[in-house]
This record gives C-alpha cells, sequence and structure tokens, in this order.
C-alpha cells in the first residue's frame, strides 16, 4: 500500500537532529494507520539505542489500535536501548486524552514543544512500566 496514496497527511517530514530520529504524525491514528505505519516504526525502533521524538500535535483521533502502535514503539526502542519520546501532546488533544482515559499518561516520556527542539530536560516523564493484571509487561 503507497501511503502517500491513500494517507497523504498522516506522516510528515522525518528527520534527524542531533543524533534523534523526528518523525511527524498526522491526521487519524486508527486501525487503518497502524496498518501503514507499523512497518516503518518497526523499522526506526530497530536499532540499537536509537532516539525517536515523535510528534503528535496534528494527530486529530487516535484509538485503540493508534494507541498499541505508540505502545509497541515505546517498548521496542526501550528493549534495545534506546529512548521514544513524544511531544506535541496538548493538554484537550486526542493523544493527551486518550492516556488520560488508559491510565497510560505516565507512561510515555513526554517533552515540551520548546524542549523538543532541542535536548529535553531530564526527568520530564514518567517511568512505569505497562504490565497486564497479572504484572506481566506487554507492549
Amino acid at each position: 500500500m503507497d501511503e502517500g496514496q491513500y494517507y497523504p497527511r498522516l506522516v510528515g517530514p522525518s528527520g534527524a537532529a542531533g543524533g534523534t530520529t523526528v518523525l511527524e504524525l498526522r491526521g487519524e491514528l486508527d486501525i487503518l494507520a497502524v496498518s501503514v505505519l507499523s512497518d516503518r516504526l518497526d523499522d526506526l525502533t530497530g536499532v540499537q539505542g536509537g532516539d525517536l521524538l515523535l510528534d503528535v500535535r496534528a494527530v486529530t483521533f487516535i484509538d485503540c489500535a493508534g494507541l498499541s502502535l505508540l505502545s509497541r514503539a515505546r517498548y521496542r526502542t526501550r528493549q534495545r536501548g534506546g529512548r521514544l519520546r513524544l511531544t506535541g501532546v496538548t493538554h484537550g488533544g486526542s493523544v493527551a486524552r486518550l492516556l488520560r482515559m488508559t491510565g497510560l499518561n505516565g507512561t510515555f516520556e513526554i517533552v515540551s514543544d520548546e524542549h523538543a527542539a532541542g535536548e529535553p530536560a531530564a526527568g520530564t516523564a514518567g517511568s512505569a512500566e505497562v504490565t497486564d493484571g497479572a504484572g506481566t509487561a506487554v507492549a
């Protein structure tokens, strides 16, 4: 599936800034978007020690499939000694709302837009592990 044809505004420009790969996500992060994005995110999160910054300010909708995509990317990055951060998580935005509703707002490292441009401030995020009811870590 050619993501440019079906989702022309889904994924914005990506680039590297100071060793950090920046990827801007746009539009709806639903089950169809996940099918387009999962391979690209798997490539980016498969790198040992990778530093990935996902800009979600232009995400207009996110459902459980989109949240699962973000959680998987976070898990894969951490397993390889890397770091995944989110920026553009605004108080009234769809991503912030879903993170609050699911209790995952302390799970992702969230940096302010000012810190996203440069090096993020230390200690800006929670470090809780996502676990299931049995206490097993899940992606």
